[in-house]
């Protein structure tokens, strides 16, 4: 299993790196040879490979999932409920992301000497890159220039700088327009635009079948560098984002259940089972879907026509796990890094976790290369994600559960709001 390889990458790497580190220090020859011309450029190479992908991806989902909705609102009350409903429910998600990596700030276990350190080791470009985060409260704030700054004055330059949030404003432009013309020029652009995302899957799932070797190097490079400093924090770090699923999961969406559906919030979840458990084993939203399909009708009790409007467009839209994983990763890697953001770039990093989550791969660890995006953006080096990568497969099994949770409970709402009897 890829996964399987990718854990055996992230252990030799982890154990490889931390016995040279111990035995001949991370300023060695051998070390410094093996991270210069051997670890470095493969862990490079596999970081292109993402961050490659990023904006086509971004910009053909984003087109994609606009263009879906806007349609949705077309057909009146239940695609505005389910849109409001996926919407709200990501939103409270990614406040819960940004309460919890404030709270117990899992990066801070990580000294100052080593956060500047890892800075000076890793930080190749990220200062600059981070110099285009226009628009998302560089000034500490949300002003007027804040704004205006969001919007492009030419998209293809902000793909080529890597300025995410012009390609997203851009994008959510193109497909609100895409809505307007028409239907039959619409649908050859969207079957263009369709199958353009698709490629950029495969490029995702190609680049994470090479991970195990990347996972490897960068893993490397990091533990030959600072040994077993950030074991520490990294542990708080999943503890962190592991709660906070849970919380969202068994919180959030038992009140909604109980106030909403009017339901026992333990024999919701009993009834989902089937398909908690098939998410939880494939790490994918777009797979559990016929589980999805089968068990909202067969264990909910929610009709046929709802559940097969509400489901698929929840496969994409609603990230409520994936948003609370980014949410987290970007907060935690800015802390270990020392990378301070103002409130407005913290709003900004969480909004573009909302949007990117809607936008990732229905893969397992399709949210990577939008994550390392995001990252960069901030001034957190790509190679930062070497600290996570080790222990995403664990965190995606988890955060998909969520995932095709909250989508569970979107169709019981939307069905409940439309007054059909669910057998709860």
């Amino acid at each position: 299993m890829a996964h399987t390889r990718i854990l055996l990458g992230l252990l030799f790497g982890a154990i490889v790196g931390t016995v040279m580190n111990v035995s001949l220090g991370a300023d060695a020859d051998a070390v410094t040879f093996i991270n210069t011309w051997v670890a470095g450029p493969i862990g490079q190479i596999f970081l292109r490979l993402l961050f490659m992908v990023v904006i086509p991806l971004v910009f053909c989902s984003v087109v994609g999932g606009v263009a879906s909705i806007g349609d949705v609102t077309a057909l009146g009350r239940i695609g505005i409920k389910t849109a409001a409903f996926f919407g709200v429910t990501t939103g409270l998600a990614v406040l819960l992301a940004l309460i919890a990596t404030e709270v117990f700030r899992p990066g801070d276990a990580v000294d100052a000497a080593t956060k500047v350190e890892l800075m000076r080791s890793f930080a190749s470009g990220a200062a600059e890159k981070a110099a285009l985060n226009k628009g998302i409260g560089t000034d500490g704030g949300f002003g007027v220039s804040t704004f205006i700054e969001m919007v492009p004055k030419n998209p293809l330059k902000a793909a080529v700088d890597g300025d995410l949030v012009g390609v997203l404003v851009f994008s959510i432009l193109f497909g609100i327009a895409a809505t307007r013309i028409d239907s039959s020029r619409r649908d050859k652009l969207l079957g263009v635009v369709d199958a353009v995302n698709d490629v950029c899957t495969h490029l995702v799932e190609l680049a994470l079948k090479l991970a195990p070797v990347g996972v490897f190097a960068l893993v490397f490079g990091v533990t030959s560098r600072f040994g077993l400093a950030l074991l520490p924090p990294l542990l708080a770090y999943v503890v962190v984002v592991i709660g906070a699923l849970l919380i969202h999961a068994l919180g959030t969406m038992s009140v909604v259940i109980a106030v909403l559906v009017k339901a026992s919030p333990i024999r919701f979840l009993r009834k989902c089972r089937t398909s908690l458990l098939t998410a939880f084993s494939t790490s994918s939203s777009a797979a559990t879907l016929p589980t999805n399909l089968a068990v909202s009708q067969r264990e909910l009790g929610v009709p046929g026509p709802i559940a097969g409007f509400v489901l698929p467009l929840g496969s994409t839209m609603c990230m409520n796990g994936t948003a609370i994983f980014e949410g987290i990763t970007v907060l935690f890697l800015c802390q270990v890094f020392g990378v301070e953001l103002s409130l407005g770039q913290t709003i900004g990093a969480l909004l573009l976790c909302v949007v990117t989550a809607v936008g990732a791969a229905g893969v397992p660890g399709g949210s990577i290369p939008l994550l390392v995006g995001i990252l960069v953006m901030f001034g957190v080096p790509a190679e930062g994600i070497a600290i996570v990568l080790g222990v995403d497969r664990l965190l995606d099994m988890a955060r998909t559960v969520v995932n095709v949770y909250g989508d569970l409970v979107g169709a019981a709402v939307i069905a409940k709001s439309e007054g059909h009897t669910l057998t709860i």
